[in-house]
Order: C-alpha cells, then structure tokens, then sequence
C-alpha cells in the first residue's frame, strides 16, 4: 500500500448526445487512464445515448493527476475511433473529502463548480453529502468532438493503512 493515498470509486452512469461513426450510429465503450492504470466499460452497440451505469476503481497515488476518459467507438475489422475525450480534475473534490465532513442534512450541497476554461464541465458540478459520503455529480463536455458528453460521479474510499489524504497539499 505503499505511495498509495486512497481509492476513487468511478461510476460511468450515460453517455448523450454522442457523435456517430458507424453510418448514423456507433457502439460506444469508455477508456479509463490514471497513470499505469487503464479500465474500460463494456460497449453498448448502435447508441449515441448509452447507458452503462458501470462501476471502476482507482488507485490514486497523485492527486494533481487528473483521469483521463476516452469515448471510443468499437469497431470489429479497424482500429476503434475516437468519440471525444475528457479529464476529472480531482483536487477539488478531494478538498471536501479532506475537510473530514459528518453529520451533514442528507443531501447537503457541499460545494459548487462551474464550467470553465480549465475544466470539462459542461454545467454547473455538485458535491453533495449522501448517504454518509461527499459525492461529486458531473456531466462533461468531451473535446475534440462537436456534440458529446459524459454522465458520472466519483467517491473517495480510505484504504486501510494508506497515506491518506492528510499532509497531501491540495
């Protein structure tokens, strides 16, 4: 467990809106990278709206590493496409999750952030106290791509004896 500070609990929710590849269609999957790591969701064919609803794991060891997604579109007999891409910055999540909140409202809004220059957000994130955890809902806008975007959230876990969040800078 050495270097290691903590885990992310990814859940890919939906993709919307899309951009074809296969004629009016694609089968779409999504790419996972966090340094060495690389995770990816099952493909849904013939959808521009995909619902995976599926859940990843991460080791997180740098928190000024972002996760990088990539949107692909499978293809049998050529190399995959490219449907866009995106990056979770997850420093500002984490400055709630270190804060060490409890006994919040359920459903308490801990933190907004818009949409900028800097980040993917298509609109307005929210990290929200549930069920006892911080929570941060995002849709993001992919690049590279005219129309496009991605439903998630993410979750801290403690790993038993890891470093832990506390002495990271954020």
């Amino acid at each position: 467990m050495e270097n290691i500070l903590g885990l992310i609990k990814l859940r890919i929710k939906r993709g919307t809106n899309l951009k074809p590849c296969d004629s009016d269609s694609s089968d779409p999957y999504v790419l996972v990278t966090l340094e060495e790591t690389k995770l990816k969701t099952r493909h849904e064919k013939d959808s521009l709206n995909p619902e995976w609803n599926e859940e990843l794991t991460l080791y997180i060891k740098d928190v000024n590493i972002p996760i990088h997604l990539t949107v692909c579109d499978k293809d049998t007999f050529t190399k995959d496409d490219k449907m866009g891409e995106a990056d979770i910055d997850l420093k500002p999540y984490l400055l709630c999750v270190k804060v060490g909140l409890s006994e919040l409202p359920e459903g308490h809004v801990v933190k907004r952030i818009e949409p900028n220059d800097s980040n993917c957000l298509a609109e307005e994130s929210k990290i929200i106290w549930t069920n006892g955890k911080v929570i941060q809902y995002m849709t993001l806008k992919l690049r590279n791509v005219n129309t496009g975007e991605l439903h998630v959230e993410i979750e801290w876990l403690d790993v038993p004896e890891s470093k832990g969040l506390s002495g990271v800078p954020l």
